[in-house]
């Protein structure tokens, strides 16, 4: 009986499309907008354009997450979500308490209302903070996005 079940169900895939890729390119409209600038005052440790921060993010609809690794200035786009990350920081190992932190901007594509067109809306544009994701939240039903580390190092830190 099970058998009979599995093949029943294994032939309902038949003839469907193919998934599709998904797109990552990033609209000219959201690539042309400028980003935050942060100046990096203390000088100490590595420099903004070196440091990798990596982010969470999870579409609750169908509960795939995804790790993804940027550089400050980097824009990626995954499905209908678009993250711009500006920076990412992280307490010195010598103060307290530890902190890591990235300025991102969040955009999503969707419809406002029924009859309209699909727009690219910014959802989010500040700073999310790893030990305390509750001062800064990105309040949207399908997508959640945090931080998760900014690699970088500090002198005298052992690699």
């Amino acid at each position: 009986m099970a058998c009979v079940a599995t093949l029943a169900l294994a032939a309902c895939n038949e003839g469907a499309p193919a998934p599709q890729a998904e797109a990552t390119e990033v609209p000219e409209e959201i690539a042309a907008e400028p980003m935050a600038e942060i100046v990096d005052t203390q000088g100490i440790g590595t420099p903004m354009a070196e440091r990798v921060a990596t982010i969470g993010l999870i579409n609750k609809r169908n509960n795939l997450t995804r790790d993804i690794e940027m550089s400050p200035g980097e824009s990626r786009r995954v499905d209908d979500v678009i993250i711009r990350l500006a920076a990412c920081e992280r307490t010195a190992p010598w103060e307290s308490p530890v902190q890591t932190g990235a300025f991102v901007q969040v955009f999503v594509n969707e419809r406002r209302d029924a009859g309209g067109d699909a727009e690219w809306y910014r959802i989010f544009s500040g700073w999310l903070f790893k030990e305390n994701p509750s001062i800064n939240v990105v309040e949207h039903p399908i997508y959640d996005v945090w931080v998760k580390d900014c690699a970088m190092s500090f002198p005298g830190e052992e690699a």
